[in-house]
């Protein structure tokens, strides 16, 4: 047997040619004399297996040295992939593009990401140096064993291109103020808006990463979501968008999202994808391949965005429209939707910033409020919790420059289930305190108070006049909200009071 034969028979004992599309070649009693090309060719395969990995073949001594890259061919040297060595593998695998099929190994969709011929200035058993010269990929790269079958791959020098900007790891998000409808409607963009919770999406190297807009990563909260990152395959992007959950009339139902908002278990997260299913409605893109999108205006940014295509069974890109939101104003609310999102065509992405170029105008009273303390039950509910105390933080505009102070503005009493009742006793416990945290207006006698930290929205019929809220009804926590960020929000005219029905 032929030293080449040899090296390709771990290839060979994988695969039955019979089963699967690949190359196959019978052994030769012989190693092949045929001079290899100058300069040696390589590829790169996306490769849609079990998990969506890269796989980086290079041709060396009559077979193709290979690598399983999970997250990709590194564009930068601020990053460092994983690369497992795989068995070699014959070269006519380099012009291979094909579907696997199921039960084989490696079973899944394979194609040509990128190929080109390469130079070899080190290629040693536990270290390769190469410049790649593709179509994607031009720069020099070296390939390192860490232990065993384990390898990091390195980029050595900076990409060509002198503007390129390596995937940001954090931004907040845009915010937008609540408002009426803007006079000039044609220099506005019109958009749903979405009853769930904002998030960022980072994609890279087939792989996605979902924060809230206080930081926190609920990725493994919703698994259906992880799947965009095929969707991508090797773009990276980040995403601005809402996870929603929708009742079964299609539309979001906040309350809906509860039950996925707070599980604790990996188990219990999975039973919940079942039976009460996620999407993300994405609305903006604000990084993309290299590029920051951030100054960008609004409709650049959303052509980018709708270029990716982003219509999946989980995820999907609303359409937004320009100029005539009242049309839209009042086709959302004959749909029961929350209401509209309007946004400057000329406007750039401000991270963190409460920003005029962004309205909000809803259909409904809504307002986020800071859990300060509970009200003990009577009645029914005796010896369990009764009420909550609820409160707004002063306006940066009323505190003067100094501390802002918590405004006490009325008691939740209703909207909870009996099951949210023991929940929210159990996060209540261990945050109570002796003393009020209310720094303006007298909760009820009897209270019992906690420390500021859990966020809550409630519906309510309007603000009364000493600054309370009027039949405030619970909607559900919130987990991507600040507290000290919760200020009393203006009511859009003509939105109508939360009714007793309101999910």
């Amino acid at each position: 047997m032929s030293a080449r034969d040899e090296r390709l028979g771990a290839y060979r004992a994988k695969r039955d040619p019979e089963r699967t599309p690949e190359p196959f070649e019978e052994a030769t009693d012989a190693d092949n004399t045929d001079a290899e090309p100058d300069p040696p060719r390589f590829v790169v395969q996306e490769h849609h297996a079990r998990r969506l990995h890269w796989d980086l073949r290079l041709e060396h001594d009559g077979v193709l040295a290979s690598w399983a890259v999970p997250r990709g061919i590194p564009p930068h040297p601020a990053e460092n992939h994983l690369a497992v060595r795989t068995e070699d593998h014959p070269l006519e695998y380099l012009d291979f593009s094909g579907e696997i099929p199921a039960g084989e190994y490696g079973a899944g969709t394979m194609k040509i990401w990128d190929r080109g011929t390469y130079e070899p200035h080190k290629f040693r058993d536990d270290e390769v140096i190469v410049t790649l010269h593709g179509e994607r990929v031009e720069g020099r790269y070296v390939l390192f064993r860490t232990r065993a079958d384990d390898w990091m791959i390195h980029r050595m020098d900076l990409p060509q291109d002198p503007d390129y900007e390596p995937l940001p790891e954090h931004l907040e998000p845009m915010r937008a103020r609540v408002g009426d409808l803007p006079g000039d409607e044609p220099a506005w963009a019109f958009e749903i808006k979405w009853d769930g919770i904002r998030a960022l999406a980072y994609a890279s190297g087939g792989r996605v990463r979902l924060e809230t807009r206080t930081g926190r990563d609920v990725t493994e909260r919703y698994p259906e979501l992880r799947r965009l990152a095929r969707a991508l395959g090797s773009r990276e992007v980040v995403l601005d968008g809402e996870i929603v959950a929708f009742d079964r009339a299609g539309r979001p139902d906040f309350g809906l999202l509860q039950r996925r908002m707070h599980l604790g278990s990996e188990s219990a997260v999975r039973r919940r994808a079942r039976d009460t299913p996620v999407a993300l409605m994405v609305f903006d893109a604000l990084h993309l391949d290299g590029r920051s999108l951030l100054d960008l205006p609004y409709t650049e940014r959303r052509e980018r965005l709708e270029a990716l295509a982003l219509e999946g069974e989980s995820w999907r890109t609303p359409a937004y429209h320009t100029g005539d939101g009242a049309a839209l104003l009042e086709a959302s609310r004959a749909q029961g939707l929350e209401g509209i999102v309007a946004k400057r065509l000329d406007s750039r992405y401000d991270p963190g910033r409460r920003s005029g170029a962004w309205l909000k105008i809803k259909n409904v009273h809504r307002q986020e409020v800071v859990v300060g303390g509970w009200l003990p039950g009577q009645g029914a509910r005796r010896g369990r919790l009764g009420a909550l105390l609820a409160g707004v933080y002063e306006s940066v505009e009323d505190e003067g420059g100094g501390e802002p102070r918590l405004h006490y503005v009325g008691r939740v009493g209703t909207g909870f289930n009996e099951a949210e009742l023991a929940r929210l006793a159990d996060l209540l416990a261990p945050l109570h305190r002796e003393t009020s945290p209310f720094g303006i207006g007298r909760p009820p006698k009897g209270s019992i108070f906690c420390e500021p930290q859990l966020v809550a929205e409630v519906g309510f019929s309007e603000w009364t006049r000493t600054g309370t809220l009027r039949a405030p009804r619970y909607l559900g926590l919130r987990d991507d909200k600040y507290p000290r960020e919760v200020v009393a929000e203006p009511v859009s005219a003509g939105a109508a009071p939360a009714g007793a029905d309101e999910a």
